[in-house]
């Protein structure tokens, strides 16, 4: 039998060091590709391992957990990255592709997000990595695409693996008492947001000033790239003169009236305003390619002022009052009232988007919330509080404090969830090594000899500069 090896949990970290290094620190884990780079491994016909790569796969992973790193775990790494590439492989075997489309749609995705939440400008973005916004999409397309075809393989494999409560008990019960994990301090915490209105004159003053940039800009023969870095409220743009490359029609991620709208243009043509969730816009094709497209585009965003958020504030009094005297639910009113499309999903809870659990830590709330913690006993809800959004936009909450749980040893009653999770996740680990065991002999593979003697490699060597054959 092949080595037991937590192979899901494995590639989740080797996907989340990917990620992280993957705009986040470019610097820190590029190394450099010259004369000394040499291949460590080969997989199939033409996939390889440099040891440039492993060597920044190495170091981003040592980064973040500096205490735990030995230089052993880089066979562990390899490993993971000869899995990967064999993933890959069977996705081209079982045409489990992915378009064009969706690699840019998910790389623009990813710039959006490192932009706006880590870097802050785009200029910050590429003074970090040492590279511009379309070097760092033509050096990662690839690396976006592999990912995406192996979670098409892994999803595969694992659509019918379900794991029962009798399984979960099971499990738990086979963890020695003096191993079972500490949890810190956690909380189960909701809260009902309502965005302040725009009032009429201040969106008509945003439209007013859009139209003038447009006029400016068709009329008057101003550039629309001066013109968005000047006005534009857009900053994962504004810095770039309002320039998105690779907009996918079909990929998401983006407002549909805004596709809608860009799709129709001709190259060089800018749009009428129109309206989405985000504010007003206008957009200048630069160049279409089927379905994606080179743009510009200039977002304007209306003012709420001190009497808007009076309103709002206004309204979560009353809906508190609804709450506190139980003519309304917690979830009721979430769906009556809240304005968060995203906490609505989950009833109001907030919850970890890694795990779908809606039992935090402490530190996975945003500030304003933790701080309010102590100050919200079970069951009862905040009063009105103006916030911060992640995106920057100020809005109006109350928080429900639905439970909280001390720092305790796990235990099915306050951890199902977790531990139902970490059930879960071996019994895929289990698919999923056989799965391997399965189509290892199929796949050619080849390792560096100061690596082949790794003890992670000790059942696999049988299959080393093996042909292989389809399976």
């Amino acid at each position: 039998m092949m080595r037991r090896y937590s192979f899901l949990f494995s590639t989740c970290l080797f996907a989340l060091v990917l990620s992280i290094s993957l705009f986040a620190g470019h610097k820190a884990a590029a190394q450099p590709q010259g004369a000394a780079d040499k291949i460590l491994a080969v997989v199939g016909r033409n996939r390889i391992i440099l040891q440039s790569e492993l060597e920044a796969q190495a170091t981003s992973m040592r980064m973040q957990n500096p205490d735990q790193w030995n230089d052993t775990m880089k066979c562990s790494i390899l490993q993971q990255m000869i899995m990967s590439k064999v993933l890959v492989e069977q996705a081209e075997r079982d045409s489990l592709l992915v378009s064009d489309d969706d690699v840019d749609g998910q790389l623009d995705n990813r710039i959006r997000y490192f932009i706006s939440s880590v870097y802050g400008t785009k200029e910050r973005m590429e003074e970090a990595t040492g590279k511009t916004i379309y070097q760092l999409k033509d050096e990662y397309r690839d690396v976006v695409r592999e990912e995406m075809m192996r979670e098409k393989v892994q999803q595969k494999i694992l659509e019918h693996v379900t794991i029962t409560p009798t399984e979960v008990k099971a499990f738990y019960n086979k963890i020695p008492k003096d191993s079972l994990p500490f949890f810190p301090a956690s909380v189960e915490i909701g809260q009902i947001v309502i965005d302040p209105p725009v009032s009429p004159e201040m969106d008509q003053y945003a439209y007013k000033k859009l139209e003038d940039i447009r006029k400016q800009i068709v009329d008057e023969g101003k550039s629309f790239e001066t013109m968005a870095s000047i006005y534009s409220q857009d900053p994962g743009s504004r810095d770039n003169g309002g320039r998105y490359d690779g907009v996918s029609r079909t990929s998401g991620g983006w407002a549909p009236e805004f596709v809608v709208a860009a799709f129709k243009l001709q190259n060089g043509e800018v749009s009428p305003i129109i309206k989405t969730q985000f504010g007003y816009h206008i957009i200048q094709m630069i160049q279409r390619k089927g379905d994606q497209a080179d743009l510009r585009h200039i977002l304007i965003i209306p003012d709420r002022t001190s009497a808007d958020f009076k309103k709002s504030m206004e309204k979560l009094d009353s809906v508190r009052a609804e709450l506190v005297t139980g003519k309304l639910t917690f979830a009721q009113a979430v769906g009556k009232y809240s304005t968060d499309e995203a906490s609505k999903l989950t009833g109001g809870m907030i919850s970890d988007p890694r795990t779908n659990s809606t039992q935090l830590e402490i530190d996975q709330l945003d500030p304003a919330m933790a701080l309010m913690v102590d100050s919200v006993k079970m069951g009862t809800y905040s009063q009105p509080q103006v916030f911060t959004k992640q995106s920057g936009d100020k809005s109006c909450r109350i928080i429900y404090m639905k439970g909280r749980n001390e720092p305790h040893k796990a235990n099915l009653t306050d951890d199902y969830n977790k531990i139902q999770q970490v059930a879960l996740s071996q019994k895929q680990n289990e698919k999923v090594e056989k799965w391997l065991e399965d189509k290892l002999p199929s796949y050619y593979m080849k390792i560096d000899p100061e690596y082949e003697s790794c003890s992670a490699f000790a059942n696999w060597r049988k299959y080393l500069n093996h042909s292989g054959e389809s399976k």
